[in-house]
């Protein structure tokens, strides 16, 4: 596993990919913490971070959009199912290459905390809070999206079809604005992706919130695992 690790972390700063998720998902925080703290003369960085859930939903499709298609389409896949490794073990450090990029992307949020240190005291615990979430949302999306990577050889495919995805993911709670069902409107809120993740935003550690993105990682991981596990005994 931890080699697979180290080729897909190789991998992506050999390539164009991690420098140029690096650069957008700096470059909108950036702008967020730029227009919410620095403009607006504030140490609250909730905006900051609400605004950057739909910057992840867009960018976790382009950290994995290679993950298993890449490999279908030149062939190496057979390698990987041939290799002296268990399928859990191939697919966990699909996962954990492509998590090491998205939490070096979130780490930026510690240099804006220090930033704030400068003018006032920033509230650490919200900070740090919310960080722990920004990381378990983008982990299930990294799941989600590496399943829809080993379904198909196109990168393209699986790139669209992640957006699709995150759009549907995104816009899951206008469902709630256009149902007069109570017991609809909580379903919903169960499981959107958007008031599981806000809650930390606020600096409220829910251990619901935690299990929610925990299980949709643990789920989807499994589901690949299960695709790889079909493809070897056929």
């Amino acid at each position: 596993m931890l080699a697979i690790l180290k080729r897909e972390v190789s991998a992506y700063f050999n390539s164009a990919v991690g420098y140029i998720v690096l650069a957008v998902f700096f470059f909108f925080s950036g702008l967020f913490f730029y227009l919410n703290c620095l403009l607006g003369n504030s140490s609250n960085m909730t905006g900051v971070f609400g605004n950057m859930f739909m910057i992840i939903l867009l960018l976790t499709p382009i950290i994995t959009m290679k993950s298993f298609s890449e490999e279908k389409r030149q062939k190496t896949d057979q390698a990987l199912l041939t290799a002296p490794v268990n399928l859990f073990e191939v697919v966990m450090g699909k996962f954990l290459g492509a998590f090491v990029l998205y939490a070096c992307c979130v780490s930026i949020f510690l240099v804006y905390a220090l930033v704030i240190c400068f003018f006032v005291t920033p509230d650490w615990a919200v900070i740090l809070c919310t960080i722990l979430g920004m990381l378990l949302l983008g982990g299930a999306l990294i799941a989600v999206d590496i399943f829809i990577s080993a379904l198909t050889e196109s990168q393209v495919v699986s790139a669209f079809l992640s957006i699709g995805v995150a759009l549907f993911i995104s816009l899951l709670d206008v469902f709630t604005s256009v149902t007069n069902s109570a017991f609809i409107t909580s379903i919903i809120n169960a499981i959107s992706f958007n008031q599981n993740y806000t809650n930390f935003t606020y600096g409220t550690l829910d251990l619901s919130n935690i299990v929610f993105f925990v299980s949709v990682a643990a789920i989807f991981i499994f589901l690949t695992i299960r695709v790889f596990e079909k493809k070897r005994w056929n």
